[in-house]
């Protein structure tokens, strides 16, 4: 009974952090947004660990990698759960391409826009083209982007294929792909399916008896030596494979 009270103390001392951290962050965004530029995104970062702390999720860092990580990245990573918006983001200092509803969310839609999030419509040819710019124009200013090449989240378990945005990007920009491959030990209770909402997912990573979610790194992707976007996004799907396969099935 004490160890469950106390938990239930940190869980309620959690949320208590994150309501005012997240007031502060949605005060902010109604400065000018040269006055934001540089710091905002590292501000950022720190409400998404503030927000991981309140959802109860142990996130476990495993780097993979052989060598340090490059200065400058594309992440990409498989997305079964809507628990990659603040993870992702707490783990990495990354702008994310977001479906563009995200926007529109209550109070988190400004504080994700102040941050430099972009903006996809999955479904409009035309905004895929123009989120593709932005990506690289993001990366032309030094800036990391993490892209979810599914387009969405699909599952537990890989879609049948990647979007090409985040190859073509890299192609045009030479920077490498950081793939990270994302392992919830309770897989049912963070994938996030129809006809969960946001709210129901919030409450199952909360309540959830397995609280692990393992990010394994690995090492960086470079697009020289691909004769095309489609040689590049197919060799590293199959990499995808090969790690589901082990950390999954």
């Amino acid at each position: 009974m004490l160890l469950f009270c106390v938990r239930l103390l940190r869980l309620a001392a959690g949320w208590i952090d994150l309501v005012v951290f997240t007031l502060g962050m949605y005060g902010l965004t109604w400065l000018p947004s040269s006055w934001l530029r540089g710091w905002y995104p590292r501000l950022f970062q720190s409400w998404c660990r503030v927000f991981v702390r309140a959802l109860n999720v142990d996130l476990r860092l495993h780097q993979k990698h052989k060598k340090a990580l490059p200065p400058q990245y594309i992440l990409i990573s498989n997305h079964p759960s809507a628990f990659e918006d603040v993870g992702v983001p707490a783990l990495f200092n990354v702008v994310s391409l977001a479906k563009s509803d995200v926007k529109s969310w209550f109070i988190v839609g400004r504080i994700n826009a102040a941050a430099g999030t972009l903006y996809v419509d999955r479904e409009s040819p035309e905004s895929r083209r123009a989120a593709l710019n932005s990506m690289v124009a993001a990366l032309e200013q030094g800036l990391n982007v993490a892209v979810y090449p599914e387009g969405g989240c699909k599952g537990r378990r890989l879609f049948t294929s990647f979007r090409y945005g985040a190859f073509e990007a890299s192609i045009r920009s030479g920077v490498p792909l950081l793939p990270l491959f994302i392992h919830y030990e309770a897989q049912q209770d963070f994938e996030w399916q129809p006809p969960y909402t946001l709210l129901d997912k919030i409450r199952h990573f909360v309540t959830t008896r397995n609280n692990h979610a393992n990010f394994y790194v690995f090492d960086p992707i470079y697009p020289q030596g691909f004769k095309d976007g489609a040689e590049f996004n197919q060799h590293v799907y199959g990499l995808y494979l090969g790690w589901q396969a082990k950390y999954l099935e």
